[in-house]
């Protein structure tokens, strides 16, 4: 690590609070950034792994291209923060401050667990959220425009307007979510209506009626 990024990684960990600063290309893995408040920072090609936020507080901040898998988020405060490209694997955000404002686009999110959360408005453009949970949430506008949604659970989400266009992979269960002018693919729609107990013309294969085929022919 270069003598400048040390001094910049010593006074992370001395100093309370940070405003308008960058920094980039920093090794930050494990370190504890708890109680500290940033205040329109941008972190650039960082590597932030398993660092612990506790009860930090980030507003109008922007991480791009950064690492930080496992990160513990526990009471975190988000306002305005912007992910991009960056690397979010494993992170439970149950645990963040009330009423996040947060938006990710292009990130790895694999493994990521969301629980009882409001994020109206939030953005998942074109993120990888595979084998990720969405349980009892708020997602009421929520943008998850080309998002890959593989192996991903929504339990109990209110999905009110909730733009999943382009996504891959997505299931959902009309029984355990509310879903109002949710917009869907073609395939998801499709098993949604194969879940209410219907099938599609020219989609689904036919059923042999009651008794199978209906025979013809003249009475004796």
């Amino acid at each position: 690590m270069a003598q400048d990024d040390g001094t910049v990684v010593k006074r992370l960990q001395q100093e309370d609070s940070f405003e308008r600063e960058t920094f980039e290309g920093l090794d930050l893995q494990n370190v504890d950034l708890g109680d500290k408040e940033f205040y329109r920072c941008t972190f650039l090609n960082c590597e932030l792994q398993e660092g612990r936020w506790k009860d930090a507080l980030l507003e109008a901040c922007v991480f791009q291209g950064c690492n930080l898998t496992r990160a513990n988020f526990n009471a975190i405060r988000l306002r305005g923060v912007r992910f991009e490209g960056s690397k979010l694997m494993g992170i439970d955000w149950t645990g963040v401050a009330a009423n996040p404002e947060v938006n990710f686009e292009e990130c790895g999110m694999p493994y990521s667990s969301f629980v009882g959360l409001g994020l109206r408005q939030t953005s998942f453009v074109r993120c990888v959220a595979r084998e990720a949970n969405f349980f009892d949430m708020d997602l009421t506008d929520a943008d998850f425009t080309s998002a890959d949604l593989t192996g991903s659970n929504f339990r109990g989400c209110t999905l009110t307007r909730t733009d999943f266009s382009g996504a891959t992979g997505l299931v959902l269960d009309p029984a355990r979510n509310k879903m109002k002018d949710t917009r869907i693919p073609q395939d998801t729609a499709m098993s949604v209506v194969h879940a209410l107990g219907m099938l599609v013309e020219g989609y689904h294969a036919k059923t042999a009626g009651r008794g199978g085929a209906k025979k013809t022919g003249a009475k004796r």
